[in-house]
């Protein structure tokens, strides 16, 4: 029986979208992705999964009368969809302990630094290349790692390294590291689940 993975978005799903194309070449070890779960209804990773056939669902925080019932909602609607794991990719979100224990072991994250550099909260988006340029670091790149009650703290599974250079912008570096996070994020689940068989 194959995995089922849920992919947790908030923007415009470009992890997604090679995660979907991985899975269309049969490169994912058999993995299906059978839920694409988003906290902002205007996420474009929704009508990519939508275009790929793939259940497309929101559970917006607002909605909510708390954090905990919120991530109750979440919890309920995975397991509902019989989720094996859970792949964060470009959530923006920081889920509680008790989130994380519910699915210990089965969430994993994609973060654009080499961790455990420049990881934990306020490291998301251009802050990550900023403050990797300000840290006149001679490469970055990026992590798959295990998701823990730490933010970014959890066993890295892979990474992969790009070449920061002096005339890099922000927006540079993170071109180039996300061209390395759509084949690491695959690549990553696929070794997973190879070896957990």
């Amino acid at each position: 029986m194959s995995a089922g993975l849920a992919v947790l978005v908030s923007g415009s799903g470009s992890n997604l979208q090679s995660l979907l194309d991985a899975q269309k070449a049969d490169a994912l070890a058999g993995a299906k992705i059978v839920l694409v779960l988003s906290d902002n209804p205007k996420s474009y990773a929704l009508t990519r999964a939508e275009q790929a056939g793939v259940q497309a669902l929101v559970i917006r925080p607002k909605d909510y009368a708390t954090r905990a019932d919120w991530e109750r909602a979440v919890g309920d609607a995975l397991d509902a969809a019989r989720v094996d794991w859970v792949l964060l990719a470009g959530f923006l979100r920081i889920f509680s302990g008790d989130f994380v224990r519910r699915f210990a072991g089965r969430i994993l994250n994609i973060h654009p630094s080499l961790l455990p550099k420049y990881g934990g909260e306020g490291f998301y988006g251009l802050k990550v290349h900023e403050a990797v340029l300000a840290g006149n670091e001679k490469e970055s790149g990026a992590s798959v790692h295990f998701v823990t009650e730490g933010c970014d703290e959890g066993p890295v599974i892979l990474q992969e390294k790009v070449a920061v250079y002096p005339e890099d912008t922000p927006e540079q570096l993170q071109q180039r590291v996300l061209k390395i996070e759509h084949k690491l994020y695959p690549k990553a689940v696929r070794e997973l689940l190879k070896g957990s068989k």
